[in-house]
């Protein structure tokens, strides 16, 4: 019977526990859902609820003056966004991935998921980004039960064809330019003497940075850092905090679907036992 559980847990064949909240880290229902969300303790994933605010937020390709907005000022908007959370949480270590929804339904909005490599990473920064704000609004953050991307993403939407556009319930997740994502991860390379050079983005990421290609190499990659910086501020002002990092241990064991079950199974028994 427990491995019959255990076998089932996150699945659309478990009654109990939410598997949308399980493999996106949200849920449409919210704290109505009939299913267990079951939040992580630890987790070397945050999530920044509705942290994007895209220009074209009330309707797509249309600003708040019902002026068209250019596809390529949306997306320079969004990779400036996209650079300043990342250099500013890359101070309390290695981030494996960020992932930005492109979605437009209430609950997936925005939603910003970066996975550090380690969990105490991202213990860190979950407890320095407490009480901050990002341009005068408050950054809500918490740890996700996200960690593997694929299971999360909408595979019709990297193939561009999901008929549900962006009220899908699987993450469609914003890609940015093949040079900026070689600036931001190209830093880690040299820290990982086993990892192939050769090794290359995948078709769906080629195919699509390829779209901004041009474009990257004429922007101006000289914005200022502290310009970025000073965008957060712990009372919603301008000023800049800066925090150092925290020590990073060596050789991360990831967990795959089974561990991360039993870890969520430990978490639902040790909350009966304190009830």
């Amino acid at each position: 019977m427990a491995e019959h559980l255990a076998s089932i847990f996150g699945t659309e064949k478990d009654r109990v526990n939410c598997p949308f909240y399980f493999k996106i880290g949200a849920c449409r229902h919210g704290d109505r859902c009939s299913r267990l969300h079951n939040r992580p303790t630890i987790s070397p994933t945050l999530l920044l609820s509705n942290m994007y605010q895209r220009p074209d937020m009330i309707s797509p390709g249309v600003d708040a003056q019902g002026q068209p907005i250019d596809p390529r000022k949306i997306q320079e908007h969004f990779e400036d966004f996209y650079e300043d959370i990342f250099e500013e949480l890359s101070k309390f270590g290695e981030i494996e991935s960020l992932n930005v929804c492109d979605n437009l339904a209430d609950h997936m909005i925005g939603n910003v998921f970066v996975q550090f490599k380690e969990e105490d990473q991202a213990a860190a920064a979950l407890q320095a980004l407490q009480g901050r704000f990002y341009y005068s609004s408050p950054i809500i953050a918490d740890f996700s039960p996200v960690t593997d991307f694929r299971e999360a993403t909408c595979r019709q939407f990297e193939e561009n064809n999901c008929n549900r556009g962006g009220y899908c319930n699987f993450m469609h997740v914003k890609l940015i330019g093949r040079d900026l994502r070689r600036k931001l991860y190209g830093r880690y390379r040299r820290y990982r003497v086993s990892r192939s050079r050769s090794r290359s983005l995948s078709p769906h990421y080629r195919k699509e940075s390829d779209r901004y290609r041009d474009r990257d190499k004429d922007r101006d990659r000289g914005r200022k850092s502290s310009d970025r910086h000073g965008r957060y501020d712990s009372d919603g002002g301008r000023k800049s905090h800066d925090r150092g990092c925290p020590r990073r241990s060596r050789n991360p064991i990831r967990e795959g679907s089974e561990e991360r079950r039993a870890r969520i199974e430990q978490w639902n028994r040790e909350r009966e036992e304190r009830q």
